[in-house]
């Protein structure tokens, strides 16, 4: 049980980490600080679509369903096993990733233009 509990949590924390990844830096619209561990989080994602790095989440989802004596992830990992196919036609991978990439690059710079306007706004209010 507490293996199946393990390959669960993985899974839940996996399609957390891929949602925060996708919509997390428009949190940075509330509080520039925010960009920081996002920034981060979308360079991993970044490293393992085009370097192929490992995801720890894949490993340990893996680990804990085989023990539990289900099919651990395939090679392709979470995103083929849970979504490519599934949530979307296979042959949409790239415009998926592409519009991942989009959503992340307008939460940044709207994070940086609303920044800007509100360190603006902050000094005219201050003269």
């Amino acid at each position: 049980m507490i293996y199946r509990l393990v390959g669960e949590g993985a899974m839940v924390l996996h399609m957390a980490f891929l949602v925060y990844v996708a919509v997390g830096g428009y949190l940075a619209w509330y509080r520039l600080p925010a960009l920081w561990p996002h920034m981060a989080c979308a360079l991993y994602g970044l490293g393992i679509t085009l370097i192929g790095w490992d995801c720890p989440l894949t490993d340990i989802e893996t680990w804990g369903r085989e023990r539990a004596g289900q099919a651990g992830l395939p090679p392709g990992g979470f995103i083929e096993h849970y979504l490519t196919g599934v949530v979307y036609p296979r042959e949409h991978l790239l415009t998926v990733q592409l519009l991942v990439a989009l959503s992340v690059a307008v939460s940044w710079i709207g994070a940086l233009i609303l920044h800007r306007r509100r360190q603006r706004h902050s000094s005219e209010n201050r003269a």
